[in-house]
């Protein structure tokens, strides 16, 4: 795990992509090769947080399961970070979509993608510069409004920032 993470994702996902070709399926295994670490990363730490707490050492003598304890004590109190991480992930996902899809390594021409978009009207920037405007806007809004749930949600799933702010 820690030489994935000594990598960075977008070069392993340009690597992967340029070896397996273009393709929504060869993109969406490019992406998941490149992230899939700091996910990996988290769960473990959140889960050795966890299984140290009270009330999983007193579920554990009351005689319950490996899997009712998972399912009923840990995984509750993993989910709130795991679902921040991912949205804010989603930014990083679209960029690197971008990224590949106007580097030519990304989504097949038919269908639509903003890197794409961005790439046939780089030709065109001075006399049509709308045409790279909306493209960059529509990437920039993305990013930004998953940026913003990943904050959102981490205020409103995470019990000391609710106590803080009087919820």
């Amino acid at each position: 795990m820690n030489t994935f993470l000594a990598l960075p994702g977008i070069l392993l996902a340009i690597a992967f992509a340029a070896f397996l070709g273009p393709g929504f399926s060869n993109l969406v295994l490019a992406l998941a090769i490149g992230g899939w670490a700091g996910y990996a990363r988290l769960v473990r730490a959140q889960v050795m947080s966890v299984r140290d707490r009270e009330y999983v050492d007193a579920a554990r003598a009351l005689g319950a399961s490996g899997l009712r304890i998972f399912f009923r004590h840990i995984l509750p109190n993993i989910v709130q970070p795991i679902l921040v991480q991912a949205a804010i992930g989603m930014a990083g996902v679209i960029l690197a979509e971008a990224t590949l899809s106007f580097l030519g390594l990304g989504i097949p021409a038919p269908a639509p993608s903003w890197g794409a978009m961005l790439n046939d009207a780089r030709l065109h920037l001075f006399d049509s510069p709308h045409m790279v405007l909306f493209p960059a806007a529509a990437v920039a809004g993305a990013v930004l409004g998953f940026n913003f749930i990943g904050d959102a949600l981490r205020d409103q799933l995470d019990p000391r920032t609710r106590l803080e702010m009087g919820l």
